[in-house]
């Protein structure tokens, strides 16, 4: 009888991590459990404590992985074709295109209600994208096509929108959300960055309709 192949520690924790990723996009992240995750993975439930200590420890690799596979910051630097502006815009719809992703953080929004895991998150936004969305409002800057004296405040907010805008951070309607939205856009656009268009319009209300109906009001 032929012996079963040892895997490394790292191949373990690859299978782990794209087993969970499949859980979560397709049953869900609230209805799939370590063990469900484990019997896909193909060991037992103890190897995946040796990788992490929660469910929520692993969304927030897989979160992160995803995201530095997939970074449209990188992608869009090597555009020598925009503005800084226009970098922006095109910045949004590749993050919006990222359908993989998009679905995972949608399936993150409910852990988000512990105050911890909330706090991290913030924390590793401002951590990673505050430095990353600076670059680019000060090209913008420089080459006059974002016309703002708050390029660091700017920075500092953009990546605290998407909490605001979760109704299991701040509690809201679907139709106070819309309303939110809206008051982002205005705001944004007198600081310089009129964002509000039909695509960006488009992609916000499915965004909208989707945390609103997923039952993530308190």
């Amino acid at each position: 009888m032929a012996r079963p192949v040892k895997k490394s520690p790292e191949q373990w924790k690859k299978e782990i991590l794209t087993a969970a990723k499949s859980l979560f996009i397709s049953k869900g992240y609230e209805e799939t459990s370590v063990s469900d995750i484990m019997n896909l993975a193909g060991g037992a439930k103890g190897m995946f404590y040796r990788f992490f200590q929660s469910k929520e420890e692993i969304m927030h690799t897989l979160g992160n992985e995803m995201f530095f596979a997939n970074n449209p910051f990188e992608a869009i630097k090597k555009r020598n074709d925009l503005n800084g502006f226009q970098k922006i815009k095109s910045l949004l719809q590749l993050n919006q295109s990222d359908t993989e992703r998009n679905n995972l953080n949608m399936q993150a929004v409910s852990i988000l209600k512990d105050p911890h895991i909330l706090a991290a998150a913030v924390e590793e936004n401002r951590r990673l994208l505050t430095p990353l969305w600076r670059e680019l409002l000060e090209e913008g800057k420089q080459d006059g096509s974002i016309k703002t004296e708050f390029t660091k405040e700017l920075s500092e907010l953009l990546p605290l929108i998407n909490f605001w805008l979760l109704p299991s951070v701040f509690p809201a309607t679907e139709e106070e959300l819309h309303h939110k939205y809206r008051f982002v856009m205005e705001v944004l656009s007198h600081m310089g960055l009129p964002l509000y268009d039909d695509e960006t319009i488009s992609f916000t209300e499915k965004f909208i309709t989707d945390i609103s109906k997923g039952g993530n009001n308190p």
